[in-house]
């Protein structure tokens, strides 16, 4: 009989990784908070009209990239592509705008799209983002990006780049498509397929092609800053303000425009070389007209989602993979000899949970050597020793794995000493 496999595109986390991404998801979870963000959680399925309203019917996403099927109700399901929309549809039948606004959320959780499995990209993917929705101020732009940045620097990475664009409202954008249009309509022969698509519904998404072709000619089309409108023009004006008032390097670049057709004006991403072809670790934008193509009235809105299995990637890269080895390990292991002593052990390793210090104890009958080896090879700090002499005096042996000191402890004192 055949052994049944992980989907494609997708992966086990296996022990030694989990602090990695424990880590990261600590990290992100204090600095939303001591920004003012609260968390969110939605559904991992949601009403596939959603996403074609939401993100764009002319998408990847929306044509090719959604997992979707019928419930037993006929009704058609897709799992959760993408953070934002599900953030926006709950602020609107929550009826949010009636709290205190902006309304800043985080969320962390999977996400699905039917990808070619590569480095940094799988179908079943994790996400984390923000989203802060009820003000229009670039201001909150450049809070929502130094949220991001603040995760990695809080985390020790470097190495990473701020690139930043406008991409205009539903007022300045239509006379630059119309012009992108023009320009590439001369050079059809040379798009591929998908742009040749593209070309017609959003020549935009020709810009971020990752053909080397379209790629070519898209770094030789006029950047939007010139056909920006005043509004979106100071409003980008506004928000690289911001971004040097707080000491955050970024680069301008036009062939940023995102994939989801909901963006208006500021558009960024955060790359990182180290993840070669697929480098951006993270990206967002302000998506000020989502909330009305969702049946709302106009609520602005920005945020951002980024890759945890990318950014966990990256770490790995950059601390030789040893930030994974704390995952599972424990400060207390009770090494006992006899049925007596395994009873006293249990006892007392629940104690010790219950004051907050991680303990565990043998489930092998191992002998005493074997037990204190396994508790070295996991990095314990301090074992506590139980046999027959033990018990009979009432008392235990401590012993510093560090530095191989050890004292008797009466079993009265044991919980104090050991928390």
């Amino acid at each position: 009989m055949t052994h049944i496999r992980a989907p494609r595109g997708t992966i086990d986390v296996f022990p030694e990784k989990p602090g990695v991404w424990q880590r990261l998801e600590e990290t992100v979870r204090s600095v939303c908070r001591n920004a003012g963000y609260t968390e969110i959680r939605t559904p991992i399925f949601e009403h596939t009209e959603l996403f074609q309203r939401g993100v764009g019917e002319s998408t990847d996403i929306v044509e090719k990239e959604m997992y979707t099927f019928l419930d037993k109700g006929e009704r058609s399901i897709t799992l959760r592509p993408e953070g934002t929309a599900p953030v926006v549809r709950a602020y609107l039948e929550h009826k949010m705008w009636a709290l205190p606004q902006p309304v800043k959320v985080y969320y962390i959780g999977p996400m699905f799209r039917y990808e070619r499995p590569q480095m940094g990209r799988l179908r079943q993917h994790t996400q984390f983002g923000v989203e802060a929705l009820g003000a229009s101020s670039p201001a909150l732009d450049a809070e929502v990006i130094s949220v991001l940045i603040s995760v990695y620097q809080r985390l020790g990475l470097e190495g990473f780049v701020v690139r930043l664009n406008s991409i205009g409202c539903s007022k300045c954008r239509p006379r630059y498509k119309e012009s992108l249009m023009n320009l590439l309509s001369k050079h059809t022969d040379e798009l591929c397929a998908d742009c040749r698509r593209r070309l017609e519904r959003n020549p935009l998404r020709v810009l971020d092609c990752k053909n080397e072709r379209c790629a070519g000619l898209a770094k030789k089309l006029p950047p939007i800053f010139d056909y920006l409108c005043e509004d979106c023009s100071r409003h980008f004006e506004g928000v690289t303000e911001c971004l040097t008032a707080l000491d955050l390097i970024y680069e301008l670049d036009p062939t940023i425009v995102r994939g989801l057709d909901y963006y208006t004006k500021t558009v960024f991403e955060v790359i990182h070389s180290g993840l070669g072809a697929q480098d951006a670790l993270g990206g967002g934008g302000r998506y000020d007209g989502l909330a009305e193509e969702l049946g709302g009235s106009a609520i602005p809105g920005v945020g951002f989602a980024a890759g945890i299995e990318r950014a966990v990637q990256v770490l790995q890269d950059a601390e030789g993979g040893a930030i994974g080895q704390e995952a599972g390990r424990v400060n207390v292991f009770i090494a006992a000899m006899g049925d007596e002593a395994k009873l006293q052990a249990l006892r007392l390793a629940r104690l010790l949970r219950e004051q907050g210090t991680s303990a565990d104890i043998d489930y092998l009958d191992r002998s005493l050597r074997a037990q204190m080896k396994y508790a070295d090879k996991q990095g314990v700090k301090k074992v506590v020793i139980i046999g027959e002499d033990e018990l009979k005096g009432d008392y235990a042996v401590v012993r510093d794995m560090a530095t191989g000191d050890q004292a008797q402890v009466q079993f009265r004192d044991l919980v104090q000493v050991l928390t």
